[in-house]
């Protein structure tokens, strides 16, 4: 489902937040004034309290991925990727659409922090996923292809989406401004939070 952009409201209490939990989000355009940039940086702040927000801007430097080159050990970018992912509680991914679908560079990203098989950093892990497009659309193709990949990686996609439209109306100078839509990644953000699980959990 998608969460709807509403005006901005005073954010609930949020069951299950612990004073440590971390929430890792990975937005999927390599731009720094994207759209989707934007929208990933917003969480920090707009996070319940008692929740850590730590947006990863390391996309660039990771390799193609390459089974040969993961069979021993994997590079450095590689590394600080899975750990990162391994340290949060949860992951919240935050994607543009390009011809229709994610972008290459995410789709890379995923790939290897879905290996080694049943013992990756995405293994069990609860995500939530998030799009954003200028058109009205919403990025909704994007949205679906990333479900999919991150359930066939082994994660745990929450039911809760975030769908942007025309989200250069909601963006000033690279700065989420749009009261519905702040409200509305408030409101994923709580639900990714709410509907952690314990990562040892039975796929």
């Amino acid at each position: 489902m998608s969460i709807a952009a509403a005006p901005e409201a005073a954010s609930a209490t949020v069951r299950g937040v612990g004073p440590m939990t971390r929430i890792l989000v990975i937005g999927g355009s390599l731009r720094a004034a994207s759209h989707t940039t934007a929208l990933a940086r917003a969480t920090a702040e707009l996070a319940p309290p008692g929740v850590t927000v730590d947006v990863y801007d390391g996309l660039a430097t990771i390799p193609a991925y390459d089974a040969d080159a993961d069979a021993g050990d994997a590079a450095a970018p590689v590394r600080r990727l899975r750990d990162r992912i391994d340290r949060a509680d949860g992951v919240l991914f935050v994607t543009p659409e390009y011809n229709g679908s994610v972008p290459g560079v995410l789709k890379n990203a995923i790939d290897w922090a879905s290996r080694p098989h049943r013992s990756a950093a995405l293994s069990n892990k609860t995500v939530a996923v998030a799009g954003a497009s200028p058109s009205a659309y919403g990025a909704r193709w994007a949205i679906d292809d990333l479900r999919r990949v991150l359930g066939i990686a082994g994660a745990h996609p929450i039911e809760e989406e975030l769908s942007v439209p025309n989200v250069h109306e909601a963006v000033t100078e690279g700065a989420l401004t749009d009261a519905g839509v702040r409200d509305a990644v408030r409101r994923q953000v709580e639900a990714l939070v709410t509907g952690l699980r314990p990562v040892a959990a039975a796929a």
